[in-house]
């Protein structure tokens, strides 16, 4: 039997709270961290993700305080980005309750350090994020993106995404630059291309605004459903979305 279609919220973290911007920018305030995970996992999310999303731009580690008081209300698999640049760092977010890890600028200027988690962590605990946008000069149309977004780097973002594959990462996370927060839909040939790539699953991210957009997403192949502004504003309900998924005939949990 194919494996159920996974929904996770997002809880994009700024100075200990819940926020939510447009293209990475414009950012507002969406909530507490530890009431934005109790409600979710008690409105049928399957996954949870919380980014530290200036952490690596201030030069710190994620906030561990918050971690620990996120992953005491959490029931569902619970994913921590931000600030891991290191496999001691990761370390110190699973000891803090973190089911997995997260890792993107870190990962993309020195690759060895995902090897190195997928050994000492194991493949299931980490995902390696990738922040994309158009480019035209790429061969495969889109670049790759460090320091939450703002840091061009000339690098191909599917060519990056198959050299992480090939490390042995359970998860890879592409976001679109140009979708995130716009609510206009998610980048589908981004998610094309990376699913057809790698074998790992793929989470599809930036841009989701309505429903349909989510049974895009998992006709384009992605395995996992990420979207913010739409659940902590309440434009779309876990369970609404799930309910108009299976509508569709998705396998979802």
């Amino acid at each position: 039997m194919d494996r159920p279609i996974r929904i996770m919220p997002c809880l994009d973290m700024q100075n200990g709270r819940v926020v939510k911007g447009v293209h990475f920018v414009d950012i507002r305030d969406a909530g507490d961290p530890v009431e934005c995970a109790r409600a979710y996992c008690d409105k049928g999310a399957d996954e949870l993700a919380l980014l530290d999303i200036t952490a690596t731009v201030e030069g710190r580690a994620t906030m561990l305080d918050v971690v620990r008081r996120v992953a005491r209300v959490t029931t569902v698999p619970f994913t921590v980005g931000g600030g891991i640049s290191d496999v001691a760092s990761a370390e110190a977010v699973l000891a803090a309750g973190a089911d997995k890890v997260s890792t993107s600028s870190a990962a993309f200027r020195t690759p060895a350090v995902i090897e190195e988690m997928v050994k000492r962590l194991g493949p299931e605990r980490v995902t390696v994020a990738i922040d994309v946008d158009r480019n035209e000069a790429m061969p495969l149309g889109y670049e790759v993106y460090i320091d939450g977004g703002r840091t061009a780097t000339g690098a191909d973002a599917v060519e990056w995404a198959k050299r992480v594959d090939g490390y042995g990462v359970s998860v890879i996370l592409p976001t679109s630059k140009a979708g995130d927060g716009a609510q206009t839909g998610y980048d589908l040939p981004v998610i094309r291309a990376v699913t057809s790539a790698v074998s790992a699953d793929v989470v599809a991210s930036g841009g989701a605004g309505k429903l349909e957009h989510f049974l895009e997403a998992v006709q384009a192949g992605a395995a996992v459903l990420l979207a913010a502004s739409v659940f902590h504003f309440e434009r779309i309900g876990i369970r609404e979305l799930k309910d108009y998924l299976r509508s569709q005939g998705v396998h979802v949990g």
